[in-house]
Formats: C-alpha cells, sequence, structure tokens
C-alpha cells in the first residue's frame, strides 16, 4: 500500500469500533456487581441531620452514580425535605421503572434522605436550613404538583430523574440549586 492510496480509509470506521470496543468493554463489565440492584445498598449514608434531634426545617439535594454502567457518565439526583418540628424527611424523586410498572414517575413519599442509589454513596449538592426555609419547602411541594413530566421518562435526552431537581430549581429559584454536569438530563427543563 502506498502512502497516496487512500484505500486505508476505508477500514478507519471499523477500527474505530474495535478500538471502542476494546476500550469500553472492561469498563462496563466493570460496573456491575455480581449480586445485581436487588441487593444493592440502599442504607442511609449517615450525612442527613436526625430529624428526631434536628427541630429546623431543612432542604438537601443529593447525587449519587447512576445504576451500572451509566454510573461512569451521570449521576441520579434527588430532593430531600423536613419542615420543621417534624420527625421524618420527604423524598422526591423521578424512577423510570416507575413507568413500567403504570406508576408516575415521580415518587413523594416519606423515605430515608440520604440512601444510597443502589450501592452508589450519594454526595450533597445543596444544603439549606433554618429560617425561610419552611417557606421553600412549600415551594418545593407545589412545584412538584405541577411537574408537567410527571407520567414520562427518557434516560436520554430527558426528562429523566435530573430533570425534576433542575425544574424545580427553576420554579424556586431562591433554592440557588445549580446541578453539576453529571446531571445529564437536567437540561431538558430549560
Amino acid at each position: 500500500m502506498k502512502l497516496n492510496d487512500s484505500s486505508w480509509l476505508d477500514t478507519f470506521p471499523t477500527m474505530k469500533k474495535l478500538l471502542a470496543t476494546l476500550v469500553l468493554l472492561p469498563l462496563l463489565t466493570a460496573c456491575s456487581s455480581n449480586d445485581g440492584w436487588r441487593t444493592a445498598s440502599r442504607a442511609s449514608a449517615g450525612i442527613a441531620p436526625d430529624p428526631e434531634s434536628t427541630p429546623e426545617a431543612v432542604i438537601q439535594v443529593y447525587g449519587a452514580d447512576a445504576w451500572g454502567w451509566r454510573g461512569i457518565f451521570a449521576i441520579h439526583t434527588w430532593i430531600s425535605v423536613k419542615p420543621s418540628n417534624t420527625d421524618h424527611y420527604k423524598v422526591y424523586e423521578v424512577v423510570g421503572w416507575r413507568e413500567r410498572s403504570g406508576l408516575p414517575v415521580l415518587s413523594v413519599k416519606q423515605d430515608i434522605p440520604d440512601r444510597h442509589w443502589f450501592g452508589a454513596r450519594p454526595e450533597l449538592i445543596l444544603d439549606r436550613r433554618g429560617e425561610g426555609v419552611d417557606d421553600l419547602i412549600q415551594r418545593i411541594d407545589a412545584a412538584a404538583q405541577r411537574y408537567p413530566w410527571r407520567d414520562e421518562y427518557r434516560v436520554f435526552p430527558g426528562p429523566n430523574s435530573n430533570t425534576f431537581p433542575a425544574w424545580i430549581g427553576q420554579e424556586v429559584p431562591e433554592l440557588g440549586l445549580e446541578l453539576p454536569f453529571s446531571a445529564i438530563g437536567s437540561g431538558w427543563a430549560d
């Protein structure tokens, strides 16, 4: 083959696919546990203040690596709130597989605020406490009632689990919520 012969370019797409497979395959297989999502930890990470000994209002937004290979690129985000003088948290999150069961993808329920996302330890993205936070909690709850994609879910480009907190951030700008770049789908709310 001569240098000015362009026939080698015909193999470039194939070589590119082969190289991508060789690089990504080990990464993708390393992202799944042998036990699967059913046995992955959903325990508290111990980040949220104890609601029984914390009288002040609390809003926390968390993000954790998405399940499986998606966790290489993306996080799953959710909002936890505790009004003043209550002994529990309410968690707002979008979970895509609820759609397959005929349920709204938006889940609002009393839950552990900082639980692991199927084995992935959550990171605190936002923490608001004290004066004025009860008003923000009421506004978050009212905005959640108006969430336009409560029954829709698409991994990419959205709406997905990151679209909901981003939308809440737009509806309640005083919250000051800024999601990280890895919250793929947060731009769907724009």
